[in-house]
């Protein structure tokens, strides 16, 4: 079975507060890591009342010193809010801190709106070639030093800390080729371009030190519980806030609503069954079925799974419930 992976925004509930999220991302790290998921990833969002891993090295740095054996990771970093030496000095230092064990991904996109994105960079202008020529710089810093070489990373030079490229269109496929990277698509938000980018980016994937052959990652929200109603009933929350989100109103994760699909009006119903069309919802059984349907159809070389759960304990047994199916699916291969 391919491996299974956590991708944590550390939700912030409806009467919760940054702090306890991140302290839940902590818990559900661990408890990740006991079930045998192979990396617990955080992404960086910004203006988001409903995320708190904004400062995502941060977060990740109390998460990995909560842990031993789970790889830790951005899921990804935005690029082009950062000058390439900082992330690798930060990289760097979580790599220091937990050898073999930290990965970074990184994505084109700002993580906000453009006024939030002209907030933390001041200044938009640029162009395209900017981030394929960001990723190449901030995977310099993570070489030896050469000599005559007048900046490097410290921490960060000759870690060789795994990058990944992040995307929800073929522009990552082609830059994740071209460089022989890892690729992670973003399918469990934005799926329109998933089979197309996986096609091009195997298609046009060349070798590099880092990795031999391409390596797919896919994004699907998995909301598991004892019941297939139940994990509906789970899976409102996540449905809420995309729609809050992408109406300009995005605030803390909702508590989850009973029969929220009946009182859909046909544009967000539409809206959630595009963008949420990688998730896979129910009891065990609707879990292990749906499971092993979107791994033959995608050809996914790893799953990347989150569940925006409004209730800790709950979002807990979905992970633990999708590794006991994962697990049963292993034996029986």
């Amino acid at each position: 079975m391919i491996p299974l992976s956590v991708l944590d925004l550390s939700p912030v509930p409806d009467g919760s507060d940054a702090g306890q999220a991140l302290r839940n991302s902590l818990d559900l790290a661990r408890h990740a890591e006991a079930l045998g998921y192979a990396r617990y990833w955080m992404a960086e969002h910004h203006n988001m009342p409903g995320i708190a891993s904004a400062a995502t090295a941060v977060a990740l740095a109390h998460v990995a010193a909560g842990t031993s054996r789970i790889r830790i990771g951005a899921g990804g970093v935005m690029l082009p809010n950062h000058a390439p030496l900082l992330i690798a000095e930060q990289f760097g230092t979580l790599a220091a801190l937990h050898p073999g064990r930290v990965d970074l991904g990184l994505g084109r996109a700002p993580g906000s709106d453009q006024i939030t994105a002209r907030a933390m960079r001041r200044n938009l202008a640029g162009d395209a070639d900017d981030f394929p020529r960001d990723v190449m710089e901030l995977m310099a810093y993570f070489r030896p030093v050469q000599p005559g070489q007048a900046v490097q990373a410290v921490p960060g030079a000759g870690l060789a800390v795994p990058v990944w490229i992040l995307g929800s269109s073929t522009f990552g496929a082609q830059l994740a080729a071209a460089l022989g990277l890892p690729y992670a698509f973003a399918s469990h938000f934005a799926p329109a371009q998933m089979a197309e980018a996986v096609q091009v980016y195997r298609a046009q994937f060349r070798p590099s030190e880092q990795l031999a052959a391409p390596h797919v990652m896919l994004g699907v929200n998995i909301f598991a519980a004892e019941t297939d109603a139940e994990a509906r009933f789970l899976f409102s929350s996540l449905q809420q806030a995309f729609i809050n989100l992408r109406t300009g109103r995005p605030g803390k994760l909702p508590p989850p609503a009973p029969d929220f699909d009946a009182g859909l009006d046909p544009y967000a119903r539409a809206m959630l069954d595009n963008a949420l069309s990688c998730s896979i919802v129910g009891g065990p059984e609707t879990v292990r079925s749906g499971l092993k349907d979107f791994i033959a159809r995608t050809g996914a070389d790893e799953l990347m799974v989150t569940a925006q759960i409004f209730d800790h304990t709950a979002r807990r047994r979905s992970f633990a419930i999708l590794a006991e199916a994962h697990g049963e699916m292993a034996k029986a291969a």
